[in-house]
């Protein structure tokens, strides 16, 4: 029998800050309730969200939180890792940009910073386990993405290797998820070195399949590299376990394409925008989920480089409520259908 999609929810790492409500747990949760979400995905490197090590060691603080959430209208959908898991593989041309995920005190220690990642990560599954939840989001990280363009030509085997100690490193991560019964739902992103369906596959066969390994699909990061993302549901949809609902454009012109000349995000070919707002056909999407009976969150993603953060927010929920499908119990010709309780009726019918 079919399954609803849960939502909307919506990711709050875009909107937590200093100024209420968004500097709390308990009034980020009301003003999430208050736009009509039924679910939050937690960003972990927010202490004022959550305090990860204390949710791994503790699930009597996991209730809590969930239990706040509750009381406020809303349910937690997965936790996410995107900052750590994007340390769990760095390449050295982007070590000072990215110790800024990391505490300061492992800033200029790629080792250091690494094993704090990994160690982060282990501490998501723990928690994850605690609060109930079955999914959770991250990013891979990247050693290859910087020899993404074959110019000049890649030494033989870089790329292999690149993948193989990607898995290396994400094995046991991913076994301690496996322990704790969590999947993990890898962001397909641009600047990852998992950013397109080859990529994951040839993360995925150095797995040897892991059955946690597994997809955060986002749409919008398949418009700005022109990848069919209507057929990646058709091919990877036994792999999606959770999905970011986010719109994009593409408008190329005679001066930029995908690359969009170093330009900044509100003059790019290429641009995430609120939901609506883009090209992506989510209509076809949510129908293709619904088909293959996905039945976890629609979570809202909100980057958009024209639009206030509050109003993408307030849209969001309706604009994600609109789109879910309440999936049928019976055919829409079972009036039609005759007795079916006869079940000679198809041999004598063909004559047989």
């Amino acid at each position: 029998m079919a399954t609803d999609i849960k939502g909307p929810a919506i990711f709050l790492a875009q909107f937590a800050g200093d100024a209420a409500p968004f500097n709390s747990w308990d009034s980020i949760t009301k003003w999430a309730a208050s736009l009509g979400y039924k679910g939050v995905q937690i960003p972990t490197w927010d202490g004022r969200m959550i305090d990860l090590k204390k949710a791994a060691e503790s699930k009597t603080y996991c209730d809590e939180i969930k239990g706040i959430a509750k009381a406020n209208g809303v349910e937690v959908t997965e936790l996410s890792t995107h900052l750590q898991g994007q340390l769990v593989a760095v390449n050295p041309v982007y070590d000072e940009a990215f110790d800024a995920f990391a505490p300061s005190a492992v800033h200029n220690n790629p080792k250091a910073r690494r094993s704090w990642a990994e160690e982060q990560v282990k501490f998501a599954a723990k928690a994850s386990k605690h609060m109930g939840l079955t999914s959770h989001v991250t990013f891979s990280g990247a050693l290859a993405f910087p020899f993404l363009y074959p110019w000049p030509p890649r030494p033989p085997g870089m790329i292999e290797e690149a993948f193989d100690e990607l898995a290396r490193r994400w094995k046991p991560l991913l076994d301690v998820m496996d322990e704790n019964g969590v999947d993990v739902g890898y962001e397909i992103h641009p600047g990852e070195d998992l950013m397109d369906g080859i990529t994951f596959e040839m993360f995925l066969e150095r797995l040897g399949n892991h059955k946690r390994c597994q997809i955060n699909y986002d749409p919008s990061h398949f418009v700005l590299q022109q990848l069919d993302y209507l057929d990646f549901i058709d091919i990877y949809h036994e792999r999606i376990c959770a999905f970011h609902v986010k719109d994009a454009e593409f408008n190329p012109t005679g001066r930029q394409g995908v690359y969009s000349g170093f330009q900044n995000w509100v003059n790019r070919a290429g641009r995430f925008r609120s939901l609506g707002d883009g090209q992506v056909d989510f209509g076809a999407i949510f129908s293709k989920l619904a088909a293959y009976n996905y039945d976890s969150w629609a979570v809202l993603e909100w980057e958009c480089c024209l639009k206030d953060s509050n109003e993408g927010a307030a849209e969001g929920a309706p604009f994600i409520e609109s789109h879910i499908i309440k999936t049928t119990a019976k055919s829409f010709d079972d009036f039609a259908a005759g007795d079916n309780s006869d079940r000679s009726k198809a041999r004598r019918m063909l004559g047989l």
